[in-house]
């Protein structure tokens, strides 16, 4: 075994290999870039080496100095996550010819599978099933669109050299084709720096299954069963679980048969995953193998009972597999539920900002446990637009799917996050809504569900406001005094005090009255409606709230005029408006179109004096690693551009302006 490694990664992934070693007692060195200088994986190592400016391709991409700080530091080898270099065959090779041991497959088999073109053709000839389309080299947009139409719409387009859903377009029409071939080719060469694509027939209702396998330098090779990835927006995972539901064990073997046959086609070394396209009869084609450890990984784990990052160190340090395939079996049910910082409101938009609050349920690191999260942000660290949007992994286990379910709906209901945009509240839904809850899977769940997911009010407004007041008798409380007239429990003489309260819910203005009766105890007015109130703290920043006939524990966190209000049901955001200082609030801003997001302008497709349609894409941004495209809201002419291609632009910054034509 190694006695030192350097991690050459960020964020929870570099926390979770870090905890391995830790375990394994072997030593950690942690790189970091300017805006990772306090990030938790540089406290969870031993070591930390800066490498860097803020900006992926000035730090974690800069292999060179990655290896400079492993040799200066004295590890043996190097980790690369997933994600950044962990796919580079080019620094795998680095790697070895500094002495130091990768711990992946080899350069060559990076590099076999690289290429997704490339890599179907190998699989054709190891036997693998294949989506029909189009793999080869000619890139001729003209070419590729002759061929979308001999395969048939829809179809899909794919980066040759991409994973993640990035540089990815499902293509309906042949009128659509061309744009989606640009967008695809831009976010292919932003993300991997090349733009090869491939084309195959789009299979309806596709479900997403992968396998899991390991291979060691002497030959051996295992599969670690499956892990059904099908739910996702925009080409990305949403939820995964492990095994996948419905899967005959005949099937699953055949499946873990052909992964391992792709291994071994290239010589494979450590953990990989070999992901199929599966439908719904259980036909499956190969779509694609990830040379590396992939973000779900936790699953597998959990219903294995084995330490997949254990499993890499001791491979790569030239030890055989742990276990052989007769040796493996599948324990329970596993579902992973990825913890973004987007607004799945807005076509999930990435979001940025501080974690002003960040709380979870009670829970287990890299271990196998009912509950587990696996984090790479703490309470008040910053998420920035550097990286992508993933804040934390909340993994569950049971003995059942089902007792899987209710501890997963359990503890996103205890997982709160305040400060920025995030898809807790939206993950539930998924998780309650009857596709999921079925089985019913497949890649269009969430477009499915719409209706079910989207535009759901997260808690009732008198629950809300008797949060935010309950929260507000609680600080009065705090700050009582024995002197009366110094005391802030609005008691009077004669009479009772009444309180006005303004509030924006959930983007919409109420006003409520809190009123403090003469006896010490309060109403609250609402709609017309006056009730008693009562309420009590339990603890920071939970209170036991009674309205009327209706009793809530909630979760009340306030930062100033903001509230962030938790219930049963979910949570929503309350605003204490001033009506002075907003007075006059609400004017028209006429034909502003401002970024929705910080990012960097990518395309304009408009130029000033241009007549354009409403939905016409007028701009791409690109932020967190995606493309986002702006369109217009109305017919109309440009009036301004006030932004150039290459510009960053930070969130609400207005791009350019509309006049009615």
């Amino acid at each position: 075994m190694f006695d030192k490694i350097l991690i050459a990664n960020r964020g929870e992934i570099a926390c979770r290999v870090a905890a391995t070693a830790r375990r394994l007692g072997v030593k950690t060195v942690a790189v970091y870039s300017d805006a990772d200088a306090q990030a938790k994986h540089v406290r969870a190592c031993d070591e930390a080496v800066h490498i860097g400016g803020s900006a992926p391709r000035d730090s974690y991409l800069r292999w060179e100095r990655i290896i400079e700080a492993a040799r200066a530091t004295g590890a043996q080898a190097i980790h690369p996550g997933y994600g950044f270099l962990s796919e580079n065959e080019d620094f795998a090779a680095a790697c070895a010819e500094a002495g130091l041991v990768f711990i992946g497959p080899p350069a060559s088999a990076i590099a076999a599978m690289g290429s997704k073109a490339a890599a179907k053709a190998l699989m054709e000839q190891a036997g693998v099933p294949l989506v029909p389309g189009y793999h080869g080299d000619q890139q001729d947009a003209d070419f590729l669109m002759g061929e979308a139409d001999r395969i048939g719409y829809p179809v899909l387009i794919k980066a040759s050299a991409g994973g993640g859903g990035k540089g990815m377009r499902r293509v309906d029409r042949p009128e659509d084709f061309i744009e989606a071939l640009a967008s695809c080719k831009r976010e292919a060469q932003a993300s991997f720096g090349d733009d090869h694509v491939l084309v195959e027939r789009y299979v309806t209702r596709p479900r997403h299954i992968e396998i899991q396998v390991f291979g060691d330098t002497q030959g051996n090779y295992v599969y670690l069963f499956e892990r059904d990835c099908s739910v996702q927006r925009r080409h990305q995972k949403v939820l995964e679980e492990a095994p996948a539901p419905g899967m005959t064990e005949a099937r699953r073997r055949e499946m873990g048969e052909a992964a391992v046959a792709a291994a071994r086609a290239v010589g494979y070394v450590g953990a990989g995953t070999v992901e199929f396209i599966a439908e719904q009869d259980g036909r499956f084609y190969f779509m694609e193998m990830n040379t590396r450890l992939q973000v779900e990984h936790p699953v597998t784990e959990a219903i294995v009972g084995h330490d997949l990052v254990e499993w890499q160190l001791r491979v790569a340090a030239g030890e055989p597999l742990p276990a052989r395939q007769e040796d493996l079996r599948i324990r329970g049910h596993a579902i992973e539920a990825r913890l973004c910082a987007e607004n799945p409101e807005a076509q999930f938009l990435p979001a940025t900002g501080r974690l002003e609050v960040f709380r979870t349920p009670p829970a287990s690191e890299f271990s196998v446990a009912p509950v587990r999260l696996d984090a790479g942000v703490r309470e008040g660290d910053e998420i920035s637009p550097y990286y992508d949007s993933m804040i934390a992994k909340l993994i569950v286990w049971g003995d059942t799917r089902e007792q899987a379910l209710a501890r997963l709906d359990a503890a996103l209901a205890h997982t709160h996050i305040v400060g920025l945009h995030t898809n807790v509240a939206f993950l539930r839904r998924v998780v309650g809504s009857r596709s999921f809850r079925e089985a019913d899977l497949d890649t269009a769940l969430i477009e499915r569900e719409r209706e079910a997911l989207f535009g759901v009010e997260g808690v009732p407004l008198a629950c809300a406001v008797a949060g935010v007041a309950a929260c507000v008798l609680g600080e009065e409380r705090r700050l009582e005094t024995p002197d009366p007239w110094s005391r802030r429990d609005g008691w009077r003489l004669h009479g009772m005090a009444r309180r006005r309260m303004e509030l924006d819910v959930a983007g919409q203005r109420h006003v409520a009255f809190l009123d403090y009766l003469h006896d010490g105890s309060h109403a609250l007015e609402l709609g017309g409606e006056r009730l008693a109130l009562r309420s009590r703290e339990l603890g920071q920043d939970r209170y036991d709230v009674q309205l009327g006939q209706a009793r809530w524990t909630l979760a009340v966190y306030r930062r100033g005029e903001s509230f962030a209000v938790f219930a049963p049901q979910g949570a929503t955001a309350v605003q204490w408006v001033d009506a002075i200082a907003h007075a006059g609030e609400g004017a028209g801003e006429g034909g502003r179109l401002t970024a929705p997001m910080p990012g960097k302008l990518i395309a304009l497709h408009v130029q000033a004096g241009q007549a354009v349609k409403k939905g016409q894409a007028l701009a791409v941004m690109e932020a967190m690693k995606m493309e986002h495209s702006i369109a217009a809201p109305m017919d109309g002419v440009v009036e301004e551009v006030l932004y150039a291609v290459g510009d960053q632009v930070a969130e609400g910054a207005e791009l350019l302006r509309l006049k009615t034509a």
